[in-house]
């Protein structure tokens, strides 16, 4: 293929530039895939509906992060071997990441169906939004083998260094959900639950089309049907390397799905004006995101390669990228987050709590560009398992405690919960620069032995 690309060679910024801006494109119309539904739902829809939805979302949103987890097993893996230069491996790992992500999308579907009332319930969900919100799981958990074959595809084409087969996959998608959506919720009027039907039909089109568009093209090494097998120690390499993200992003979602039991507790407009907020985030947090996914593939690749001082240099210029548009989002969502909110709510009520809220996460724009790009290093360098446990002491750590102890304080404001983001972020760059600075002494140990 020839958007496939060699990141051991040339310039360092312009490679991951250049396979950053497609993936940055990807997240910008995965994320208007999610917030379309919101934003829909928001104009033709009460409070209630907009409610279900976002807590419904995060839902889907823990499951889609489990997937994408394990998923970066196959990214890794794939770049490593087209590293090392041994691409007859590349297609066996593919057929055994496919038979593994169909477990997978079959086990997800079977415990979502049955568990989405005791869930909902656990969620704090309002009680004028429960049976939309349980309607929203159980039509979205219905397409979950969709869901694992949209994030499997997006992963295979990151590990080979092709970003843009992600973007014409996710493009379809939101094509497809954002006609949807105006049709069901906007002019049949099913609310919550046509958002839902609009989104597991979108991604079914989208793989199915991505499907045969990929079958008229050829990957850069063998791959056949006989590739597609249980083979036990492929799949275990796969699960193996992501399992310790996956466990790491389920715990994240885990920890915002406890902060939106906390504020659902509150009622429905803080509810719903979190959830405007939180759709809101998945924009101002694109570019730290791409670049994210970008190290990951770009360090994978230049490890296997033995060239650690290239990868150490990307993760630097990845970092001074993000934070040039992190300066600009923190303004924009600082002082002018009620705009941004009126997109998605009309509201005035959910419009204000919404907007309060976003003040933390301006806060926020700032740390992730450091701590994404770090992230993304640390997951090209193999290093999972750290990077489990970073999420896992800033999630239940500082993330849950500190919100729940600004919601307990009277007059309660959404800006003071919304701080344990940012407060969490703090604690997870000190421990990502700790592990850089004790990985870059080992390497110059062995290197001097």
């Amino acid at each position: 293929m020839k958007e496939t690309q060699n990141f051991t060679q040339g310039n360092i910024m312009k490679s991951l530039v250049k396979f950053a801006l497609p993936v940055l494109a990807a997240l910008f119309l995965q994320t208007m895939y999610g917030a379309v539904d919101m934003l829909v739902v928001g104009q033709f829809a009460s409070a209630a509906d907009v409610s279900a939805v976002s807590t419904g979302s995060w839902l889907m949103q823990l499951i889609t992060s489990f997937v994408v987890g394990i998923a970066v097993g196959t990214t890794v893996l794939l770049g490593r071997k087209l590293g090392e230069g041994k691409p007859e491996e590349a297609g066996k790992i593919i057929g055994a990441s496919i038979t593994l992500f169909l477990i997978i999308g079959i086990a997800i579907t079977v415990l979502m169906e049955l568990f989405a009332v005791p869930v909902a319930r656990i969620m704090r969900t309002p009680e004028e939004a429960f049976d939309a919100t349980v309607s929203y799981v159980r039509i979205c958990s219905a397409g979950s083998l969709f869901i694992v074959a949209y994030n499997l595809l997006g992963s295979i084409f990151r590990g080979i260094g092709d970003s843009r087969m992600p973007l014409i996959t996710v493009a379809i998608a939101c094509v497809f959900n954002i006609a949807g959506d105006f049709l069901l919720v906007g002019v049949f009027g099913m609310a919550a639950a046509g958002a839902a039907v609009a989104t597991v039909c979108a991604q079914a089109l989208s793989v199915i089309i991505s499907v045969f568009i990929i079958r008229k093209k050829k990957l850069p090494f063998a791959f056949a049907k006989k590739d597609i097998a249980f083979d036990r120690k492929r799949m275990g390499n796969v699960f193996r390397l992501g399992l310790p993200i996956a466990f790491q992003d389920l715990l994240v979602s885990v920890s915002f799905l406890a902060i939106t039991a906390i504020v659902n507790s509150l009622g429905v407009i803080p509810s719903a004006g979190v959830g405007v907020a939180e759709k809101l985030c998945g924009f101002i947090m694109l570019v730290p995101s791409a670049f994210n996914q970008s190290m990951s593939a770009f360090v994978a690749q230049n490890i296997g390669a033995g060239k650690e001082q290239r990868a150490r240099k990307a993760l630097f210029c990845g970092i001074g990228l993000s934070l040039l548009v992190g300066v600009a989002m923190a303004w924009f969502s600082f002082f002018h987050g009620d705009l941004l909110s009126g997109l998605f709510a009309r509201d005035p009520a959910v419009v204000g709590a919404s907007a309060e809220y976003l003040k933390a996460y301006a806060i926020d724009c700032l740390l992730v560009s450091v701590m994404f790009c770090m992230i993304g290093y640390f997951n090209g360098c193999g290093k999972t398992m750290f990077v489990m446990a970073q999420g896992i002491i800033g999630a239940f750590g500082v993330r849950i405690p500190v919100s729940l102890l600004m919601s307990r304080m009277q007059p309660v404001s959404l800006f003071r919960v919304g701080l344990a983001t940012p407060c969490s972020s703090v604690v997870q760059i000190a421990l990502c620069v700790g592990y850089f600075v004790i990985l870059n002494r080992k390497s110059v140990k062995i290197k001097e032995t």
